[in-house]
């Protein structure tokens, strides 16, 4: 599999990279694109001089950042028009004010802690759209978390690759390090709960 990401990094270099960042935070069917990942190894790949670690951060920011708005306004624009249904089992009236209450409460923090969390990167924004999270609030917050994440992720690879000599021979564990770091809070959250 990382051989495949380096390849795909490579090929289509910025744009590529960007166009995965956005799609992730801002299309719905973005959830099962590989976000940290990918940005962990586009800051190793900078390391080797394939990227300016600097552009790298800044598009990857403003792609993480245009696509939470954007599904932003797709939660805001079809959102009602889902949750109208009486009896439905996931889209059911009620679910609609579970959602405004949660983002009344925690939308901030949930909007900067989503970014660093596989698939609940995607439906975060989404949701606070629905739950009608005011939007200058939703950016505010958007903004920190896009930058926390873009910095992170791409300056951890960027280190590790200025830091670790061959560095690509370890990314697969380095990967999978990754990807169960992202996914422990859902897990202790599912663990919790039973």
């Amino acid at each position: 599999m990382h051989i495949d990401l380096i390849q795909f990094i490579t090929v289509t270099g910025y744009i590529g990279v960007t166009a995965i960042i956005f799609a992730e935070s801002g299309i719905l069917l973005g959830f099962f694109l590989p976000g940290d990942s990918l940005l962990f190894t586009a800051g190793l790949l900078a390391a080797t001089g394939l990227f300016n670690i600097w552009w790298l951060v800044i598009l990857t920011f403003v792609a993480a950042v245009l696509g939470d708005s954007v599904g932003y306004y797709f939660g805001v624009k079809f959102g009602p028009k889902v949750f109208k249904r009486e009896n439905g089992r996931i889209f059911h009236k009620d679910n609609l004010a579970k959602a405004q209450s949660f983002y009344d409460q925690h939308g901030p923090i949930t909007i900067v802690l989503a970014r660093f969390t596989p698939i609940i990167r995607t439906f975060a924004p989404i949701l606070a759209g629905v739950g009608k999270m005011n939007y200058s609030l939703f950016l505010t917050y958007n903004l920190v978390g896009g930058a926390l994440w873009a910095l992170t992720m791409n300056l951890l690879g960027f280190f590790l690759g200025r830091t670790i000599p061959n560095i690509d021979r370890y990314i697969l564990p380095i990967i999978a390090v990754i990807i169960l770091v992202s996914l422990l809070p859902s897990l202790k959250h599912l663990l919790k709960r039973d």
